[in-house]
C-alpha cells in the first residue's frame, strides 16, 4: 500500500475509540438481557464484530501491526438454539480429494485385490479403485496417508451438532447429511488452502520465497511407486 493510500493517525485513533464504545454496547446489552436469545445483545454483538474489525485493518494499513483477537462474524457463527445439555450429538465431516495420480491409486487397488485373493478387475477403474481403498482403510489413516494412495488433499470440515435424544437406528440413513440445522452446530473445525493463503499474504515476500522448497519436498513425497513394490 502507498503512503498516498495510508489512513491518517486520527483515522486510527478513531477506529479505536469506537472499538471501545462497541465494548460498552455489549456489555450493557449483556447485562440487561432478557434471556438467551435477546436480539439486543446479537445486534450488540454484530456491532463489536464490525467495529474490531475495522480498527483491526486500519491498524495493520497504517502501522502493520494487528490485534491479539478475533471476533467471528455472524455469518460465520450463527447464534446456537439447540439444548444447554444436549443428551447426543451427531458428528459431520467432509473431506475432499482429488485424484492426482489414478496410476498409484490403481496399484493400491491391485494389492488390495492379490492380497483379498479376489479374481475381478475393479482395481482397472478409478471409482473401482477408490471403491477398494475406502473399503480397505479407516477415512482417518486415508487423511493421514492420501499422498501415498495417489490423491491430493482438499478442503475439510467437521461439524459436531447436538440434539436432545439420539436418532433411531436406520432413522436417517436414507439421507444422512440433509436438514443440517446450523443453529445446532456446537463447533467446527475448517482447512482450507485458503486459509494458508491469507497467512502468506500477510507474512510478506519472506514467506513466499521459502515456499518452492515446499513444494518440492511434497513432490517428492509424491514419486510414483516402483512397479515392483
Amino acid at each position: 500500500m502507498s503512503d498516498a493510500a495510508q489512513p491518517t493517525a486520527a483515522e486510527v485513533r478513531a477506529a479505536a475509540e469506537a472499538v471501545k464504545t462497541a465494548l460498552d454496547r455489549h456489555l450493557a446489552a449483556v447485562e440487561s438481557r432478557s434471556g438467551d436469545e435477546d436480539p439486543a445483545v446479537y445486534e450488540a454483538f454484530n456491532q463489536l464484530a464490525a467495529a474490531a474489525e475495522a480498527y483491526d485493518e486500519l491498524l495493520y494499513d497504517r502501522y502493520d501491526e494487528v490485534t491479539p483477537f478475533e471476533i467471528p462474524s455472524a455469518g460465520d457463527a450463527p447464534p446456537y438454539t439447540g439444548p444447554e445439555e444436549p443428551s447426543a450429538v451427531s458428528v459431520l465431516i467432509r473431506r475432499d480429494y482429488a485424484v492426482a495420480e489414478p496410476q498409484r491409486l490403481r496399484a493400491h487397488a491391485q494389492r488390495i485385490e492379490a492380497a483379498d485373493d479376489e479374481g475381478g478387475e475393479v482395481s482397472g477403474t478409478v471409482h473401482g479403485a477408490l471403491g477398494l481403498l475406502f473399503g480397505e482403510f479407516e477415512p482417518d489413516e486415508i487423511a493421514s496417508r492420501h499422498a501415498e494412495f495417489g490423491l491430493e488433499e482438499g478442503d475439510s470440515t467437521l461439524w459436531v451438532t447436538a440434539s436432545d435424544e439420539p436418532a433411531e437406528p436406520g432413522e436417517w440413513l436414507e439421507a444422512p447429511f440433509d436438514q443440517v440445522d446450523s443453529q445446532q452446530v456446537i463447533c467446527r473445525f475448517d482447512v482450507s488452502a485458503v486459509f494458508d493463503d491469507e497467512d502468506l499474504d500477510d507474512d510478506g515476500d519472506d514467506d513466499l520465497e521459502e515456499l518452492p522448497a515446499l513444494v518440492l519436498d511434497e513432490d517428492e513425497a509424491l514419486e510414483p511407486l516402483d512397479a515392483d513394490r
